[in-house]
Parts: structure tokens; C-alpha cells; sequence
């Protein structure tokens, strides 16, 4: 008996590299894209691995729990990492990137994350390029939320190392992820003696023997089904155009902050600046003794289905999420979203909240 999911023909070499060239062309770059056969953590891990060594200077900037991944991973290649740590309810700016640098002079990688949506914050990533590019260290950036939701240039913003994951704004599947490779990139990688090499993490085998070879040969059996899904989401993201795409998150993230305010009770926006808060999900600071993961079980024992969730971690108790990516950038799901934690915050602390208010913000705002 055949499955269509199941009975499928080989992927091609050239189908393969036919979904490379869209993800380069999502990402308006010239620089050599690869699709990694699983979630982007590997190829942020690859990166980092191939990119720091020992007598490396690496400036890391943590927004958000994936900042402290990645200066947990650079210090393991041997690097001597400098953290920069920022309040998760605000960004960083080119101008604490800059004081860094000129601190320590030694500094030659860069890691960032564009758009945090687990803090829900983001980091205007063009004005930090330009301090890095002109310091002439590599620039890593974690896209992996940001691509679909808001602009993401890494050859107009000096961006060496661009990885992203398909399962957030694009609205794709979670097994697959790619990074675009700058030729300076390419040329610390191979004189780094530590870079991976015939690992899963190599970016190398990657380069030499598939993207040097002329995209002939795979190194090993793709991973097809997500492949197809990795397609069947660039289509899809193409089909509906990528302004209007990006436009959608925005207009999801402004209507989810403006329900919250005038929903009123015990909910406010956690970061503080909308110029500062991420388009992919919007995160709400409990306030008055309201436990953040109480009130989000709350809403979803009502709509099980809605996305939202409580922060990780310490955040766990103060922290709500509503994750308005991917299909979920949708007035209808924000309204939801917004109406069951005002149900549930009424529930729960017996004050009246606003419903119908924070349904008419959302409505207004929706641009």
C-alpha cells in the first residue's frame, strides 16, 4: 500500500540546490547558502565551532536565553568570550557595541540574535553591522526568528554568518534550517585547525565537497521530507510576497500590544519600547501576585489551541508569551489570544478586565 508521505522518489541533488537558491534569494544575498539537515541549532552550533578557537576574542551579546547558549559554546571552543549583557525588556544599540569594541580591541567574532522570541525583543541588527564591519570582526547572527517577520540582510548589513529556521515566521517545518557563508567566513573556518570536519557540525564538507564540487553531489541523504517542506513554505512565502508577509507580523505584533494595554488588569507589555519588541511574538509582564504560568494554564484549559505560553525559566512566574508567528500572525488568533488571558485573568483575580476593549484595540491597530 503506498503513503504519499512515506513512497516518495529520491531528492535530487538539483532539487536540492534549487531550494538553496530560493533561501538565497529570501535572504537577497550572494553569499553561499547552505540547508542543514536539522533544527538551526546545528548550524549556530557549526558556526560558532568553526569560526572560535583558541586565542579568539569574542564579543557576545546576550538578549535572551540563545545569547547565553552562544557564549557557553564559544567559551568551550576556547575562545575568550566578553559578554554583554542587556535587559531582556529593551535592545542593544550600535553604540554599546561600539564602547565594547573599542574596550577590547582584541575582539574579532561577533554573535547576535536578531529577534528573541523568547524575551520578545529585537536588535536593530543594520546600525550593529556597521560597527562590527568597521572593527573588521565576523558578524554571527541568529535570524532564525526574525526571517519573514522583519528585514533580514546580510550582505547590505556586513553579516558573515546568517542562520535561519524555517518554524517561526516562515511558517514551515522545525527539521530543517540554513546559513548564508561569507567568503571571509569560508577563510576562518579553513584556517581554524578545531573546525569540525567529516562531523555533522562541518560546514567545511559542506563547502568542499558540495558547493566547490558545483552542487553535484549531496554528502548524504537529505532529510526529504522536511526538504519538501522547506519548499512547499518558500512557495507559499513567495506566493503571498514577502513585503506583505512582514507586514502581517508587524501589524500582529503592534494589535497584540495595544489589546494588552487596554485590556487593563494585571498585564502590561514586558518590553518597554515598541521600537524594541520583536514582530514575531509579544511578551506581557504579570503584575499584582499574578503567577504568569497559573494564568496562561488558565487560558489555555479554555482554548487549548491558542499560542500562548509562559516565559522560561525565572521568567516562568512574571512572563506571558503570545506567539504571533507563522499562521498565527492573524487578527483573528491575537483577538483570541487576548480574550481568553482577559477571561482567565477575571477568573483568577476576580477584577474586571476589558475584553471588549482590548477586541477594538486589536481591530484599530490592525494595520
Amino acid at each position: 500500500m503506498t503513503h504519499p508521505l512515506l513512497d516518495l522518489a529520491p531528492l535530487t541533488a538539483d532539487r536540492f540546490a534549487a531550494i538553496e537558491r530560493r533561501v538565497a534569494a529570501l535572504l537577497d544575498t550572494e553569499q553561499d547558502v547552505v540547508v542543514t539537515q536539522g533544527e538551526a541549532l546545528l548550524p549556530l552550533e557549526g558556526c560558532i565551532r568553526s569560526g572560535a578557537r583558541p586565542g579568539s576574542t569574542a564579543l557576545n551579546v546576550v538578549t535572551g536565553p540563545y545569547g547565553q547558549t552562544f557564549g557557553d559554546w564559544l567559551r568551550d571552543c576556547g575562545a575568550t568570550v566578553v559578554d554583554l549583557k542587556v535587559p531582556f525588556h529593551t535592545a542593544v544599540t550600535a553604540d554599546a557595541i561600539a564602547e565594547a569594541l573599542e574596550r577590547h580591541p582584541a575582539i574579532d567574532f561577533v554573535s547576535l540574535v536578531h529577534a528573541e522570541a523568547a524575551t520578545g525583543n529585537t536588535n536593530p541588527v543594520a546600525e550593529i553591522g556597521e560597527v562590527v564591519r568597521a572593527h573588521g570582526a565576523l558578524f554571527y547572527l541568529d535570524a532564525v526568528a526574525s526571517i519573514g517577520a522583519e528585514p533580514v540582510l546580510p550582505d547590505a548589513w556586513g553579516v558573515d554568518m546568517c542562520v535561519i529556521g524555517a518554524q517561526k515566521a516562515m511558517g514551515g517545518p522545525a527539521g530543517v534550517s540554513a546559513v548564508s557563508v561569507s567568503t571571509r567566513a569560508w577563510e576562518r573556518f579553513a584556517a581554524n585547525p578545531a573546525a569540525p570536519r567529516r562531523s555533522y557540525l562541518s560546514l567545511l564538507d559542506w563547502k568542499e565537497r558540495w558547493i566547490d564540487g558545483g552542487r553535484k553531489a549531496l554528502l548524504h541523504a537529505p532529510a526529504q521530507l522536511e526538504m519538501l517542506a522547506l519548499e512547499a513554505c518558500l512557495e507559499r512565502i513567495e506566493a503571498e510576497g514577502l513585503d506583505a508577509l512582514m507586514a502581517r507580523h508587524a501589524s500582529a505584533a503592534a494589535a497584540t500590544r495595544a489589546g494588552a494595554l487596554a485590556l487593563g488588569g494585571a498585564l502590561e507589555p514586558y518590553v518597554y519600547e515598541a521600537k524594541d519588541a520583536a514582530p514575531v511574538a509579544t511578551t506581557l509582564r504579570t503584575t499584582g501576585g499574578v503567577d504568569a504560568s497559573a494564568l496562561v494554564r488558565e487560558a489555555l484549559a479554555a482554548e487549548p489551541s491558542l499560542p500562548l505560553a509562559a516565559g522560561g525559566g525565572a521568567l516562568a512566574k512574571e512572563m506571558v508569551r503570545v506567539n504571533h508567528y507563522g499562521p498565527d500572525a492573524d487578527r483573528g488568533v491575537v483577538e483570541s489570544s487576548l480574550a481568553a488571558l482577559g477571561a482567565a485573568l477575571g477568573r483568577l483575580t476576580g477584577t474586571p478586565v476589558d475584553v471588549p476593549g482590548a477586541r477594538r484595540a486589536v481591530t484599530e491597530t490592525w494595520a
